[in-house]
């Protein structure tokens, strides 16, 4: 039989990445044509209406863009105490896209964002270790135990231990200036892990995240990824998989 697979279908409508796709058909909440579908290797075509929890969906074009976040903004669409989010700085026709992941409120720099379900699961699932760069300065002077401590691993929270690959570009005895690089999406984590050796944090910018950086990108500007760049970094998201596999 033809067509395509109803996960695929589901996911390029950005309600979702094809796996939690595949957990709603087995939930029983997708129908298609007005009969409820639980088989995952289920094909639907282009005439077929498919509908999840009661509403009707359509496949919709993939956007993909870059947003140069600055502090003072949430990384949400809403917030229930009044505070400014990345939203009140994005065109009205780009707010159906979704950031890939979260910088806080203080924090700077690069946010993808995305309709692509898909893309979003693959960038931020926890079995799939994308790398994310940061610029951090600190007030204080970091030592090569402080780095090694980072690397090896530091529980920030009972039962999460946080790690780091630290790249030291400046340092006197009041601050330190580097490059930090993560593997992992866990909360505030460069700052908790910072708190964890006595510094605080004074300013954290993400300039890369995967393949796409800041360049081309002021201060609450926002740009579309060109095709190429997204070849590249579905590219690289599969050479990632591959060695995890």
């Amino acid at each position: 039989m033809s067509g395509t697979r109803l996960n695929k279908y589901i996911a390029s409508s950005g309600l979702c990445s094809r796996r939690k796709a595949d957990e709603l058909i087995e939930s029983g909440v997708v129908m298609v044509n007005g009969k409820k579908v639980t088989e995952l290797g289920f094909t639907v075509n282009p005439k077929d209406k498919v509908f999840v929890n009661g509403k009707m969906i359509h496949p919709v074009k993939h956007e993909y863009y870059r947003f140069y976040k600055p502090a003072g903004y949430i990384t949400t669409a809403d917030d229930e105490n009044g505070r400014k989010t990345i939203y009140d700085l994005i065109p009205e026709n780009l707010h159906h896209l979704k950031p890939v992941g979260r910088l806080d409120r203080e924090s700077t720099g690069l946010i993808i964002l995305t309709n692509d379900g898909d893309l979003i699961n693959d960038l931020t699932h926890p079995s799939v270790k994308v790398p994310k760069l940061y610029r951090v300065s600190i007030n204080g002077k970091i030592s090569q135990k402080d780095i090694d401590t980072m690397y090896k691993g530091i529980e920030i929270e009972p039962n999460k231990i946080a790690y780091a690959e630290v790249d030291v570009l400046e340092v006197d005895n009041n601050h330190t200036i580097m490059e930090v690089m993560l593997y992992q999406g866990l909360n505030r984590q460069i700052r908790k892990m910072f708190e964890h050796l006595g510094f605080e944090v004074l300013t954290l910018k993400r300039i890369q995240h995967a393949t796409l950086n800041l360049d081309g990108l002021k201060r609450g500007m926002i740009k579309p990824i060109k095709p190429q760049q997204i070849k590249e970094l579905r590219n690289f998201l599969n050479r990632i998989a591959s060695k995890n596999d």
